[in-house]
């Protein structure tokens, strides 16, 4: 499937006026359930809706768009549909990085996969150098991951530099801590996106979404379209951001 939107669309009301937004993908299951089909049916339905997102957001000159796939709690859900998360998300990787790469899409899966199998692991690396070098749309991917997960993990790479004398503890700023995480605050998000009908965070990019302005939107995640996304980003476009200020 082809990343790239009709160019004769305008979507000059969004250029330059938004670099980066963050999804919570919610919904596939309870949409399969709707009508009748397998969990796996929702997850297959919910990467049809990525597809046309990751479209519409090249066409908009995006320069970040961050998909929180599947968090380090859905690891609690039955082996059976967590393998095949995993399954489908290997074949969806394998079969469209080619697009990604010749779209100018750099790819980068974000979140603790030291507990999966290497064919998984090498997928990713191989994905991750294939696209490193691509100046388009930056996709991120967050498997496996959770905001509190990622502060730990850069404290934890801290406490090394410290330990090996690397740097002093004084040094240490919000900035500092920031390249250490998963996604550092160069292009910090704008707007965070839950569809689904849930109103809260569950634990997506803590750190990073500090100032994000947040939309919800009861829309199962597999019917969340190019439409639903443009109303969301013109609802983004009407507020006041003053980030604490008066």
């Amino acid at each position: 499937m082809n990343y790239m939107y009709n160019p004769k669309k305008n979507f000059d009301f969004i250029k330059n006026n938004i670099n980066h937004i963050a999804i919570i993908m919610d919904g596939n299951r309870r949409w399969a359930i709707n009508k009748n089909k397998s969990y796996i049916d929702g997850h297959k339905a919910g990467v049809k809706a990525v597809k046309k997102i990751i479209k519409y957001s090249t066409l908009c000159n995006l320069k970040v768009l961050t998909l929180y796939a599947f968090s380090s709690e859905n690891l609690n859900r039955s082996k059976q549909e967590v393998e095949s998360l995993i399954n489908l998300f290997l074949v969806v990787l394998n079969s469209d990085l080619d697009i990604l790469y010749k779209n100018n899409i750099k790819l980068r899966i974000i979140g603790d996969i030291s507990l999966f199998g290497s064919f998984f692991k090498n997928s990713i690396l191989h994905a991750h150098e294939l696209t490193k070098l691509n100046t388009g749309l930056s996709l991120n991917i967050a498997i496996n991951y959770g905001g509190r997960w990622d502060i730990i993990q850069g404290i934890k790479k801290l406490i090394s530099k410290i330990k090996y004398k690397k740097i002093s503890p004084e040094s240490i700023n919000e900035n500092y801590l920031s390249k250490f995480l998963c996604i550092d605050s160069k292009i910090p998000v704008d707007l965070v996106i839950r569809t689904g009908g849930e109103y809260r965070i569950s634990n997506f990019m803590l750190w990073q979404i500090a100032y994000s302005e947040l939309y919800f939107t009861n829309t199962l995640w597999p019917d969340f379209n190019e439409y639903s996304f443009q109303i969301a980003i013109k609802e983004f476009l009407k507020r006041d951001r003053r980030f604490g200020g008066s």
